[in-house]
């Protein structure tokens, strides 16, 4: 579905991995995992075409790309711009038409809907400002919901929320793995990684492991599921 082919990524063109190759295939869920610095977000961000390939390419069955779904870091969003959850939420709608046509009441009906799924119903009309790390995240989630992409990307999903909200976010990814969704995600926890996702992708400077999670963590000395230990990215 989607292929990376001696795919190198970075900025400005100075590479960050070694050539990496390999699928991601329909229906897959993968994590990927590296050490800070490797490559990881801009990995994603180069798949779904925010940035260019610094050598080799990525290609996609038919017309893939298109119909991607992004989850940034929250750090990567500017929380200060005066709109409402509601408003954020409804952005999912945009893909495929117009920004300027109204909102349907199908489209209203789906927004509630993801609202009520991430459990921020009450939250609607509040500014982003006045979010927790938890709610903030949630409505990111219900965007994902609405938007309804076949391939969803997300970057470090679980990264300053509360429990709480990170044990309803993974119980939600899968249940649209569930669903058909190829879902890609970067992850520090390998104990995390090792209980839900089937497929994973380590990234360090010189080398990259990819396939089976249990086979690749073992591999990389992550984690060994008969003591429990693991050894966390930073």
């Amino acid at each position: 579905m989607i292929n990376l082919n001696n795919l190198v990524v970075g900025y400005q063109g100075k590479g960050l991995t070694e050539p990496v190759s390999g699928s991601f295939e329909q229906g897959s869920l993968t994590a990927i995992m590296g050490e800070n610095g490797t490559g990881k977000s801009t990995l994603l961000k180069t798949i779904c075409g925010l940035l260019a390939p610094v050598s080799g390419h990525v290609s996609f069955h038919q017309n893939v790309q298109a119909e991607m779904s992004w989850l940034p870091q929250q750090a990567d969003i500017d929380r200060s711009f005066p709109i409402s959850v509601f408003d954020v939420v409804s952005m999912g709608c945009w893909p495929g038409r117009r920004m300027i046509s109204a909102l349907t009441r199908a489209d209203t009906e789906r927004i509630n809907a993801a609202l009520d799924t991430t459990g921020i119903r009450d939250l609607a009309d509040y500014s982003v400002n006045r979010l927790s790390g938890g709610q903030f995240q949630r409505m990111l989630f219900a965007r994902l919901l609405v938007q309804d992409a076949p391939v969803m990307l997300m970057d470090e999903p679980f990264t300053g929320i509360d429990a709480q909200t990170q044990e309803m976010l993974i119980a939600l990814i899968g249940q649209l793995h569930r669903a058909g969704k190829t879902i890609i995600t970067v992850l520090h926890n390998p104990e995390m990684v090792h209980t839900f996702f089937p497929q994973t992708l380590v990234i360090n400077h010189s080398c990259f492991h990819w396939g089976k999670t249990s086979e690749v963590l073992s591999q990389c000395g992550l984690f060994h599921p008969q003591s429990g230990v693991s050894l966390r990215f930073g």
